[in-house]
């Protein structure tokens, strides 16, 4: 009779509570314990990164759970080596379980004599022996065709509407669902249409990186309760900003929903100063204590979604079924 494999989580240090998040949430699904597996990850005093598995992994479906956020290249490495060790203990299958997928943002050349660094790394995990991906809320959906690999990204959006109907129930007759940029008005669509809302964009215009010249709302939001809504907020000088535009143009609130909280540099003492009464961030980047500690910073967890799509893949079923609010739904009953 054949022997059934169970699929087995391993992680890196990027975000060790999501990955032991993920494993509580599968251990309820699955009825039995689910656990990581045992290994060290350690750095020689040179910078050096040596990976140790500790329990036998030949002919299991492995599945490493680590997002490339800040430091990228030490996660980034960390990711490549993990897979490595996996790869040459002859595990069957090894899935990367990315949250949040580093260099995302250079997913095109903008300017002469530059890199498209997002493929450069598509080829870099594919060549460690990754056979599949599973990550959230690519910057760019193209990136998925770098990959000569099964990649399978997941979205926010059905957390951040299932959020806003908890959290603003019998309040969203005014919500406006907002797009900081152009380039996200397809992102902020998808979250409008699910909780019925109407949508705003505001087109800003940079004198260069990190640097706003000047904002345009396109839309009115007199009156309206607006929610912004985008996949990675970084130093939250554009974010910030946006809000601040909006209430200038009669909105009553400013919430933001993000899915990746980079927050480097500045971005949680200006959002504690900022307009915003709220800005909603996914676990997919481990907070910092000053995340933690921000009044009006608050994370809501992918933990449910990762595990149902981690079993969805080793089951060989859909994971598209987790666009929908009716399936996500029962997955996230009494979380939000």
């Amino acid at each position: 009779m054949p022997t059934v494999i169970e699929p087995k989580l391993i992680s890196g240090n990027a975000n060790l509570p999501l990955a032991q998040a993920i494993a509580r949430r599968m251990s309820l699904y699955r009825g039995m314990t689910v656990g990581l597996v045992d290994a060290r990850v350690e750095r020689f005093n040179d910078g050096e990164i040596f990976v140790e598995v500790f329990e036998n992994v030949r002919g299991e479906d492995m599945f490493l759970i680590q997002p490339t956020s800040n430091p990228a290249n030490d996660n980034l490495m960390e990711l490549l080596i993990m897979a490595d060790a996996l790869r040459r203990s002859s595990a069957a299958r090894i899935t990367a379980v990315i949250p949040y997928f580093g260099y995302a943002r250079q997913d095109r050349r903008t300017k002469a004599r530059t890199p498209i660094t997002s493929k450069l790394v598509a080829n870099m995990i594919a060549s460690a022996g990754i056979e599949r991906v599973l990550t959230m809320d690519l910057h760019a959906a193209q990136i998925q065709g770098f990959f000569d690999i099964p990649v399978d990204n997941l979205y926010a959006s059905p957390i951040f509407a299932l959020d806003i109907m908890s959290q603003f129930k019998g309040e969203l007759e005014d919500a406006m669902i907002v797009s900081p940029d152009v380039g996200g008005v397809a992102r902020a669509r998808e979250l409008a249409k699910r909780i019925d809302a109407p949508l705003a964009i505001v087109d800003k215009r940079r004198e260069r990186a990190g640097e706003v010249a000047e904002m345009t709302v396109i839309g009115d939001v007199s009156g309206k309760k607006c929610f912004i809504v985008d996949d990675i907020c970084d130093t939250a000088g554009t974010l910030c900003k946006a809000a601040e535009v909006l209430k200038d143009h009669g909105a009553t609130e400013v919430h933001a929903y993000i899915t990746h909280g980079v927050l480097s540099g500045p971005a949680v003492e200006r959002i504690t100063n900022s307009v915003m009464k709220s800005l909603v961030v996914t676990d997919s980047i481990e907070g910092t204590d000053a995340v933690r500690a921000a009044p009006n910073i608050r994370v809501v967890p992918t933990a449910p979604m990762f595990a149902q799509a981690i079993l969805n893949i080793w089951n060989g079923t859909s994971v598209s079924s987790l666009f929908e609010t009716e399936t996500l739904g029962p997955i996230y009953e009494g979380i939000l």
